[in-house]
């Protein structure tokens, strides 16, 4: 008599035993928004448990989260100095450079530290590049700052830079510079597929970077094209980049699959701001259980083959587990 799968699903311990995913707070970053000033934990009305740090109250959260085993974070800063060429996102004194500064004087190499590069917070048009005379992204201008950006945090202690702009060229702009300047072992986990997506409203409130003129189309991705995101990820690969990050994740199970499929590199998943924030509104309202809600999310990300999964969940997530 044949034994049928369901035998080995009766026995909590065999189901778990069985289980053809696995979920482990090790494959966990949690992302910081960081202000400049002192004593500040303001929460972030859009993103309910999420807040903006300054640098002192950053030390404290990381502190926390360390506890539990939430040693990989991603900072964005806010706040800094708006102009048109984004200039202050390169300054060595930037809120996000000091505050990396500060970190690895703290925690050293207990904590691994990724660093958003991008000019939308930057800019006073919230673009994801520098602006030409007719208003459009100038692609080769842009690369130039980011490569620079990506350098200054670096010099700070950087362990990963992570590109979110959606230039052309930009990984091999920046593994150059990087690798020029004696910073060889400093990772990129390149957002190489980035979808113009209407998941991001709660992050470009947080993160002060709505643009102002124009929109993002012409430089993220189109989610009606799966085959062109393919494209995108392996002139990634191709330039250096060692992970390979779909954003957002949770609409976006398809692509991550694809793309674990055809590439050999280490793939992540940014659960982004939207998502997150649905379930804490709908959480928060009584209609669905936050913690089977946010599990069953991440084991769909790791079955669609994410080996990283960023999410404001993550401190959640690595006290469940």
């Amino acid at each position: 008599m044949l034994i049928r799968p369901r035998r080995l699903r009766t026995n909590p311990i065999i189901r778990e035993m069985v289980a053809e995913t696995r979920l482990s707070k090790d494959m966990l970053v949690y992302p910081y928004f960081v202000v400049d000033g002192r004593n500040i934990k303001n929460p972030i009305a859009a993103m309910p448990g999420i807040y903006h740090f300054s640098k002192d109250t950053l030390l404290t959260d990381v502190a926390e989260g360390l506890k539990i085993g939430i040693n990989k974070i991603l900072l964005f800063g806010v706040g800094e100095q708006k102009t048109n060429d984004a200039s202050s996102s390169y300054n060595p004194q930037s809120i996000v450079a000091d505050a990396v500064r500060a970190l690895k004087t703290e925690f050293g190499n207990r904590i691994f530290i990724i660093t958003d590069v991008c000019t939308c917070a930057y800019t006073t048009h919230g673009q994801c590049g520098i602006l030409d005379n007719n208003d459009d992204v100038d692609n080769d201008k842009t690369i130039e700052v980011l490569a620079k950006m990506a350098l200054s945090h670096a010099k700070a202690g950087a362990d990963m830079i992570a590109p979110s702009d959606m230039m052309d060229g930009r990984i091999l702009k920046i593994r150059n510079t990087l690798d020029q300047n004696q910073f060889k072992n400093i990772g990129i986990m390149s957002y190489s597929i980035k979808f113009a997506s209407a998941y991001y409203g709660p992050f470009r409130d947080a993160a002060d970077s709505c643009p102002g003129t124009k929109d993002r189309k012409t430089y993220q991705m189109d989610f009606r094209n799966p085959l062109e995101t393919l494209r995108e990820a392996q002139l990634d690969e191709q330039e250096g980049a060692d992970i390979l990050m779909v954003k957002p994740a949770l609409a976006y199970l398809d692509v991550i699959k694809v793309l674990r499929q055809n590439t050999n590199l280490p793939v992540a998943c940014y659960n982004v701001s939207g998502e997150y924030a649905m379930v804490k509104v709908a959480a928060g309202a009584g209609l669905i259980d936050e913690k089977s809600i946010v599990l069953e999310n991440m084991y769909a990300f790791a079955r669609a083959g994410a080996n990283i999964i960023i999410t404001y969940h993550a401190r959640d997530v690595a006290s469940w587990l």
